[in-house]
């Protein structure tokens, strides 16, 4: 039991305001699952409901990132498009607010859509759900292999072992037989890693800069195989020639 008497009026008064906000999203995620047990398919999700684990490396993107994110992974989207979201769930849930509530999207044919997550408590989605560990990269339903032509990731730790094993896993989901949109969102020191891994996809650094909604001190990049209105390819930097040729 807490001995409050210890504590001055203004700590109090801090920890009060704290134990509120988590009841508060205690109570929303509740809500939230019960209504996705009841397959409703509309219910409005927030990622205010599902609290960061910074231990875990978790850290959402703020809603300017996470929209534009969503409108690149829509663009030209039909009922045939395959989209893969892995570790970006920000991302995701910007994606299903917009084909749920953005009147350019209604009555258009939705892409397919699923989440690839590690953290157990998006499988309330349930279909859209999929397991995902990164040190086991394609230990994946057999019936995602080579069927996104859509793919966004957010690899959670800076490290080759962690960027190198999602590499895996964006390829094994690639229909080959389609193009490709593809974007890696992680630090600016994997640069010259992520145009390694990539190479064969065409991704290039791009001039797109994602913030999350809580301050993260790493400068965070967008690689991408395309060009689009929200972004153009940053110029080639001897840098980066350079250190692709070093790790040689």
């Amino acid at each position: 039991m807490r001995n409050n008497r210890q504590l001055d009026p203004s700590t109090l008064a801090i920890l009060s305001e704290f134990y509120a906000e988590r009841d508060k999203v205690d109570t929303q995620f509740s809500d939230l699952q019960a209504r996705c047990a009841n397959e409703d398919s509309d219910v409005p999700l927030s990622m205010e409901m599902f609290e960061e684990d910074w231990n875990a490396s978790q850290f959402w993107y703020n809603e300017r990132t996470a929209t534009s994110l969503a409108e690149q992974m829509l663009h030209g989207a039909t009922d045939q498009t395959r989209i893969a979201v892995i570790s970006t769930p920000s991302a995701y849930v910007a994606l299903r607010k917009m084909l749920q509530d953005d009147p350019r999207y209604e009555g258009k044919s939705k892409p397919q859509i699923s989440l690839l997550e590690y953290d157990q408590r998006f499988s309330i989605l349930r279909d859209d759900f999929v397991p995902y560990d990164f040190n086991e990269p394609i230990r994946l339903p057999a019936s995602l292999r080579a069927r996104f032509d859509c793919i966004i990731a957010d690899p959670p730790f800076l490290s080759d072992e962690c960027q190198s094993k999602f590499a895996v896993t964006v390829k094994w989901l690639h229909d080959s037989k389609k193009p490709l949109r593809l974007m890696v969102c992680t630090g600016e020191r994997m640069e010259a890693l992520n145009h390694e891994l990539y190479a064969e996809l065409g991704i290039r650094t791009t001039t797109f800069l994602p913030e999350h909604a809580h301050d993260l001190r790493n400068e965070w990049r967008c690689y991408a195989n395309f060009e689009c209105e929200a972004w153009s390819w940053q110029k080639p930097q001897a840098k980066v020639t350079q250190l692709i040729a070093a790790r040689d």
